[in-house]
This record gives C-alpha cells, sequence and structure tokens, in this order.
C-alpha cells in the first residue's frame, strides 16, 4: 500500500485533475500535476505543477523521482509517457488499458471480441474503405475521428455516401469509424473502481442527457429497469476484468427503442456522469482514483441521496457573471467550479449538484434555475 505522505502524480490538469487532486490532498498525499497549461485548474490545488509537454523527458524524469505512483485524467495523454513511467512506478491504469481507448477502431474491435453488443459499425483507414463503410453501415449513420474526439468534435452526421466522402476529406482523412445512428430510449453510464486484486466497486447506474454531443444532466438513480441496470454492471465488468483495469473506469450505453443495452465507449478515468459522487456518494470516484492508485481496499459507494449533475457550460457567461445569487437561493444547490479564466461556448466551467428526496424534485429544482437563468430547459 502508497500510504498518506506520499507525492501522487497526475498527467493532465483538468477539472478531472483538480478534483483528484483535491481527494489526494484531503487524504494526506502531495500531488504532483504535469500540465502544459500554466493555467490549467488542478495547478491551482496541487502541491507542485510541471509545466511542460506530457513527453518532455525533464518533467518525465521528475515524476519519476518525486511519486510513489502516476495516474492520468483523460485518455489523450501520450501512452508512450505513460509506458516510461510504468518501468521505474506504479502506473495505474495501465498503459496498454490507456492506449486502446485512445483509439476508436481498437476500442471497437475490443468490445466486439468480447461479445459485446455495440452500433453496427466500420472501420476507415483509406479512401477505399469508404464505399464499403457505407455498405456495410448504411444510413444514418455518424463518422467520428479513430483518435481525439470528445464532447462531440471530430463527429460529423451523414446521411448519403457522397456526405461521407466529405465529411472524411473535411476530417483530414484521418482514420474513422462509421457508426449507424441509433433510435435512442435513453443513455446510461457505469462508474466503477477496480483494485490491482481484482475487486470491483460500483456506484449507482446514471442516466445521461446530452444536448449538442455534450453532457448536460446526469440523473440518479437512473430511470430505468433493474434488469437493464444489472446488465449495464455486468457488460462494465468483463470489460473491467478484460482489460485488467485498476483505477476509476465508466463505460457510456445507449439503450435503443428495442431495450437493447449497446456499449458506446469506455473512458480509462472519473468521468463527468460521476461527479455527483462527490456529494452524493459516502466516497466519492476521486476517492476511488486514489485508493486504486495506492492499492487501499476501494470506498463505500452507497448513494446519500438522489441527486441531478447540471454541467456549466461556457455559453452561460455570454452576457457576463452568471447570477449567482439566484442559485443561492436554493440550499440544496452545491456549486462546483473549476476556475476556468476564460468562458467559451462549449466549454465546460463547473458543475451543480442538486440533491432532493427523489430526482422529480432535484429536476424541478434545476428548471427554476434554469428559466432564472434564461438557460434552455433540460
Amino acid at each position: 500500500m502508497i500510504l498518506p505522505g506520499a507525492t501522487l502524480g497526475v498527467l493532465g490538469g483538468g477539472q478531472l485533475g483538480q478534483m483528484f487532486s483535491l481527494a489526494a490532498l484531503r487524504l494526506g498525499y502531495g500531488v504532483l500535476v504535469l500540465d502544459p497549461d500554466p493555467h490549467c485548474p488542478a495547478a491551482a490545488v496541487a502541491s507542485r505543477h510541471l509545466c511542460a509537454d506530457y513527453d518532455d523527458p525533464a518533467a518525465l524524469a521528475e515524476m519519476e523521482r518525486s511519486c510513489a505512483a502516476v495516474t492520468t485524467e483523460f485518455e489523450n495523454v501520450s501512452a508512450a509517457a505513460l509506458e516510461l513511467l510504468a518501468r521505474h512506478l506504479p502506473v495505474r491504469p495501465a498503459p496498454n488499458a490507456v492506449a486502446m481507448v485512445q483509439d476508436r477502431i481498437l476500442e471497437k474491435g475490443f468490445l466486439r471480441d468480447l461479445d459485446l453488443a455495440t452500433a453496427p459499425f466500420a472501420a476507415i483507414h483509406a479512401e477505399d474503405d469508404l464505399h464499403a463503410a457505407w455498405r456495410s453501415v448504411g444510413g444514418p449513420a455518424i463518422l467520428k475521428r479513430a483518435r481525439f474526439g470528445y464532447d462531440g468534435k471530430g463527429q460529423a452526421g451523414v446521411g448519403d455516401g457522397d456526405a461521407l466522402a466529405s465529411a472524411w476529406v473535411a476530417m483530414g482523412r484521418a482514420p474513422a469509424i462509421l457508426e449507424a445512428r441509433i433510435a435512442l430510449r435513453q443513455e446510461l453510464s457505469v462508474i466503477l473502481a477496480r483494485g490491482e486484486d481484482g475487486m470491483m466497486a460500483f456506484y449507482p447506474v446514471v442516466e445521461n442527457i446530452h444536448r449538442n454531443g455534450i453532457l448536460d444532466l446526469s440523473i440518479v438513480p437512473a430511470r430505468c429497469s433493474e434488469a437493464i441496470q444489472q446488465e449495464a454492471r455486468r457488460m462494465a465488468a468483463r470489460i473491467a476484468t478484460a482489460l485488467d483495469y485498476v483505477g476509476t473506469m465508466a463505460v457510456e450505453y445507449f439503450v435503443d427503442e428495442g431495450g437493447c443495452l449497446l456499449v458506446n465507449e469506455i473512458a480509462p478515468r472519473p468521468h463527468n456522469s460521476g461527479h455527483f459522487t462527490i456529494d452524493a456518494c459516502v466516497q466519492s470516484q476521486f476517492d476511488q482514483q486514489v485508493r486504486a492508485l495506492c492499492g487501499l481496499p476501494l470506498g463505500d459507494t452507497r448513494l446519500l441521496s438522489s441527486v441531478v449533475m447540471m454541467n456549466l457550460l461556457g455559453d452561460l457567461w455570454a452576457e457576463g457573471e452568471p447570477d449567482w445569487s439566484a442559485l443561492f437561493r436554493h440550499p440544496q444547490i452545491k456549486l462546483h467550479l473549476y476556475g476556468k479564466a476564460e468562458a467559451r461556448p462549449g466549454r465546460k466551467m463547473g458543475h451543480v449538484h442538486a440533491l432532493a428526496a427523489d430526482s422529480a424534485q432535484a429536476m424541478a429544482v434545476l428548471e427554476v434555475l434554469r428559466a432564472d437563468w434564461g438557460w434552455p430547459k433540460g
């Protein structure tokens, strides 16, 4: 076990790195953050901030000297950097798990090999693949870059073969997947933690509502059958076991109109839809990240209150600072701001949790707040 007093390293200083740092510091650890942004959110709270590229040799050498173990806050960090660090100290999750999830083509193939249902898809590596992909998947469909896409970025809806070819050229002819657009009943996610001993702890299944490709609301408990929830946990457990995963992980799902559960994506880290755990569970997803990284027993995932999480995007700042007094009129809302200096449309600036006796009451409180702010209804 790595006990309090040791220093933990995290590659990435965004809001997930910030929340990991706060959890680790509260538990008595030092935190060293590596991020090239001098104003990254985690820099304001971490013990030290190495302002350098993720593959900077001197910065990685300093992490190796200073840290007892290293984790990452996002999947697009250099897998080579993780592999270099893993030669000298524990890196959790393992570099191979992160590298697989970085590439949608590898990820979809991994899920197919596990015989887990996904939306129909086809890989596109070169122009010669376009016709076969369209013939296999058909339309309507979504073209997704294989790498470096998030929050709806690197994606384009396509309705015919010509639109597919144009969208692929617009994406720089990068490797991609063509994925059938599913008629959705619901979107769900499962947040879990897995220790190095293989033990797993699951949080309640989350129901997610997206707007313009970005998560808007997360509702807990999810409004779906217990059978679907059990299947979602079973599928997530198979994924974590097959990866020999250590750490906090999220699995996103589609539920189609027929009630079938389809795996959408794997996130090898804490997840936006798991932020509710900070205020509504005994141990948060970031507490679990620290515990798994340090080889400690996993914590209690019990839900203490129904909760709805709402993301606060930069659009809310379009006409100046939001009216925070409208928020503080609601005693059951908890505010989390990330300290980002510049508000841009679609940028996650923070989130709120509304805690109530049930999710309907929590949603009602947030609808009042949205109306006060002139923010679109959920």
